[in-house]
Formats: structure tokens, sequence, C-alpha cells
């Protein structure tokens, strides 16, 4: 459904019907039927997050191994996911049908939703740890956690943390202690001497070794506007914090899978490019 854009399984369902090809990958025989749209709701269920999370450290795994590397550069970063649902009328703060879902920030506005907490290798754009919570929940808050998923990812790997990069959300003294070396910029009520600060303009000031550090954070951008625009990330109809995290696993897996396979062929070039290969 994600690499495909498939939008609802009762179009999968037509799918799996009547294209060939999806058909021999599901290992559907000639004469059989589809699987009914409660199977494939069954099965995204008893999958679970967790697992999911599992999987996807597995891939990553590998793909580090297969590079070599031994340190790494962890930019971390969280994306706001819309909820399929409206306010409560008793409680503005909350969904009506999705009470897991909080009020938060969406870029400079507010939104009923959640957020997608992340952890990222920039130089490949390679997911290394993810979790979603509520949207009203602070980016500090869960960045420990992200920090000690992506150090035993990387421990695996045979690799460590060279380097911690977030924006100010993460300004704080208990996340600047998560790494030897990192790198974050200060807020304005925040003092300190030749630090990094980043003004209202998205402008970086400061030591010129630290502006170069901090220019790898856009990859984390760039993460999330692929697992949304090429994963079907935006296209959100499910509801509940576990079932929506497990939505988003399932794009962040759809990455790295795609990754894995352009490595496999030879192609890196095309790690980002899901349409190469559905042709």
């Amino acid at each position: 459904m994600r690499l495909k854009g498939i939008r609802s399984l009762r179009e999968l369902t037509r799918i799996l019907d009547i294209d060939q090809r999806i058909r021999r990958l599901c290992l559907i025989e000639t004469d059989e039927g589809g699987y009914p749209r409660s199977v494939i709701s069954r099965f995204t269920h008893r999958v679970g997050a967790e697992t999911l999370r599992l999987i996807i450290e597995e891939k990553v795994i590998m793909l580090l191994r297969r590079s070599g590397v031994t340190e790494v550069d962890v930019v971390l970063d969280a994306s706001f996911l819309k909820a399929w649902s409206i306010r409560n009328p008793a409680d503005n703060q909350i969904g009506l049908s999705d009470p897991d879902a909080r009020v938060g920030r969406n870029g400079r506005s507010y939104g009923l939703g959640y957020k997608l907490h992340t952890s990222v290798e920039p130089r490949r754009i390679l997911p290394l740890a993810a979790v979603m919570a509520p949207a009203n929940e602070n980016e500090k808050r869960h960045a420990p956690w992200l920090v000690d998923r992506t150090r035993a990812v990387l421990g695996w790997a045979d690799a460590r943390i060279r380097c911690l990069i977030g924006d100010s959300q993460y300004s704080s003294r208990r996340v600047r202690g998560l790494a030897e070396r990192t790198v974050i910029p200060y807020t304005a009520n925040q003092r300190g001497e030749d630090v990094l600060r980043v003004d209202r303009w998205f402008r970086t000031h400061g030591p010129a070794e630290l502006v170069a550090e901090y220019r790898k954070r856009p990859a984390v951008e760039a993460l999330f506007a692929f697992v949304k625009n090429q994963y079907g990330l935006t296209v959100n109809r499910v509801r509940g914090l576990v079932n929506v995290g497990v939505y988003a696993l399932l794009s962040v897996l759809c990455l790295v899978l795609n990754r894995e396979a352009a490595e496999n062929l030879g192609r890196p070039d095309k790690a980002l490019s899901p349409t190469f290969f559905n042709v």
C-alpha cells in the first residue's frame, strides 16, 4: 500500500485480485482468491509496533555493517501527523473519535494529532529509532529514549554516536548530557558565550565548526518529507496511539527497504526513489 500509493484496504483487495505481479509477491496461487480486508487488518494488528521496530532495526544494522562505519552523526527531530478526528466539544485539547490525539504545535500553528519522534543518520537519511507520541508532548521528553535506542542499534553495528544534533527544542542540560558531543542551538532566554544560536529567520550564528555540523540537520526534514509524500504517512485513516504508531512505522520500514533494495541492486543512487521499483 505504501510503495504503490494505495489509499485503502478496499482498493488493495481489488488490486490483489487483478495484479499478477503483486499476487506473486504475496504468494497467492493462480486459482486462489486475494486476501480479504479482515485478514489484512488483523495481520497489521498482530504484528504490532514493537515487532515492526525490531524489523526496521535489523535492516538498519545490516546496512550500517555493510557500509563499515564506526562513527555516526545522529539528528533528532519530530514531525506532526494530523489525527483522523475532530476536537472534542467538551474538551478541545483532545480528539472526539480519537481520544489519544492531543492538540500540539504544528509548525507555526497548532493542530490535533501526534508527533513522530525520530533519530536519523544524516549521510544516508537512514532512520535509527522512532516512536509515536501525542502532539502535546515535548521533544525533550522522548530524546533520552531515542538516544538510548539509537545507541543500542549502533552498538549491534559496531558503531557509536560521534555527534548528536538537534534544533532548539532540544536545548536543555539533560539532552546535552546524552552524548559526548552535541550541536544544539541555545534559545534566546538561555545564557552562553560563543555558542550556537538560530534567529527567527533560521539563520545560524556562532562558531564556524558548530554551524557546519548543524547544517546536517535538514536531513531529518528530508526523511519526514519522504515518508509523508512518497510512503503515504499523511494518508492517516487510523485512530489511537498504538494504531497510528504502527501506521507510521510501516512507512519508515518502506524507506529502509527501498534503500536495502537499491544497494542490493548496486544502485545506491536510487535509495530514495520508490518509483524506480514501480516500473
